[in-house]
């Protein structure tokens, strides 16, 4: 039991405050986070903070409306501030998943993230919610309302093979829009550092978190930032739930996550693959088109996909697709963040991924689980509460990943 030690949690994820409680040996602290009836949220702490070691558990993912997280990170905020007023001694914030840090290339739309129906001349269903996919047809092609690509040949077992392509650019007369540049977009906003200097003026004394999408966001605050890697829970993964993993080949759906993947090929001793986007214009006036390049050889091989976060999971299906038309046996995708937004699951469902693995650092409920069938969890909660524990005797944390 860990004395002088005090544990909140907000509304987004109670199993996992639940989980690092009972291995941390306390009860969390009884408080009242609710709304009012015009919508703004109440926070009150029912026990008292003087002096006390305190620990707000808060993850962000998506809810049941489409505006969650930034409910969630309002009432981080507030709860700071509250434990602040309490007199307590420090107050650290452990989420799970940074907020803002990543979002897709593609705009929302109002419903989630861009979608793609079968039009209603083909016979879908007008519904927008609903979505028919298939094994070729996934990912959809970016942006809301756009039929999907035109071209593919899709056949049961003992037909010709199906046709692969390696990008969803081909068919580009009916994409649409596709801007001509990458990452930084004129005029939209960057809110990752404006989310880190929300965390310091509502009062954080440090930030605990795991996986960074970039580890230059520890950079956007001046309280100290635990960044904690999950990847020793993954090549745990691989070494006991992945048959013959020697024979694998670990493989990094895009250039942003070499390093992680290559990281994880090292302490395994396995060969690495890439998966390059090329962007490159057919004529000087024609906007770009992507080309997912493959570099490696996957031929007969399981493919063991890494990479830091899902959230509409067009990137893996689509790195999926350029495996399997390369002859890839399996292929597994490790990611540690599932956020699974928009129409993901059914996107994921009707691709050549053959298992999805993601930690239970963004709320994977039941009803989740069992629309994606090719879905496993694993538990991190045991890892950030040996984290805290550490925090609060001023023990180090980097110790916990020496092994990798």
């Amino acid at each position: 039991m860990v004395r002088n030690i005090a544990i909140i949690g907000g509304n987004s994820h109670p199993e996992f405050v639940e989980r690092i409680s009972t291995a941390l040996g306390v009860v969390p602290l009884k408080r009242i986070l609710t709304k009012f009836s015009s919508g703004e949220t109440r926070c009150e702490i029912q026990d008292s903070l003087r002096g006390k070691d305190v620990y707000i558990i808060q993850s962000f993912g998506v809810g049941t409306a489409g505006d969650r997280v930034n409910d969630y990170f309002i009432e981080l905020c507030i709860m700071i501030s509250a434990c602040q007023m309490s007199s307590a001694q420090r107050v650290t914030v452990v989420m799970p998943l940074f907020p803002y840090s990543r979002q897709p290339d593609l705009p929302y739309t109002k419903a989630g993230a861009p979608r793609s129906a079968k039009p209603a001349s083909e016979g879908g269903s007008s519904d927008s919610g609903r979505h028919d996919y298939t094994f070729e047809s996934v990912p959809a092609t970016p942006g809301p309302s756009i039929p999907r690509t035109a071209g593919f040949s899709d056949g049961p077992a003992g037909q010709p093979p199906r046709k692969f392509t390696t990008h969803d650019y081909e068919n580009v007369a009916s994409i649409g829009v596709v801007g001509s540049a990458s990452g930084y977009k004129l005029w939209m906003a960057q809110a990752g550092s404006l989310v880190a200097d929300l965390i310091t003026c509502s009062g954080a004394d440090r930030v605990l978190t795991s996986d960074l999408h970039e580890s230059t966001y520890q950079g956007f605050f001046n309280i100290p930032v635990d960044n904690l890697y999950c990847r020793p829970l993954l090549i745990d993964y691989i070494k006991h739930r992945i048959e013959n993993y020697k024979d694998a080949v670990i493989v990094s759906p895009d250039a942003g996550g070499a390093k992680r993947a290559t990281s994880i090929a090292d302490a395994l001793d396995l060969p690495f693959a890439l998966i390059h986007k090329e962007r490159r214009p057919v004529k000087i006036t024609d906007r770009q088109q992507a080309t997912m390049l493959l570099v490696g050889d996957v031929t007969d091989r399981v493919c063991i996909l890494v990479d830091d976060l899902v959230d509409t999971a067009n990137t893996i299906t689509r790195a999926a697709k350029l495996l399997k038309r390369h002859g890839a046996m399996a292929v597994i995708a490790l990611l540690t963040h599932g956020i699974f937004s928009g129409d993901a699951i059914a996107r994921i469902n009707a691709s050549g991924l053959d298992r999805v693995v993601v930690t239970n650092t963004v709320p994977q409920d039941a009803v989740r689980r069992a629309a994606c069938p090719k879905m496993e969890v694993l538990d991190v909660s045991g890892m950030f509460a040996e984290a805290i524990r550490r925090v609060h005797h001023g023990e180090s944390i980097s110790v916990l990943f020496h092994c990798c």
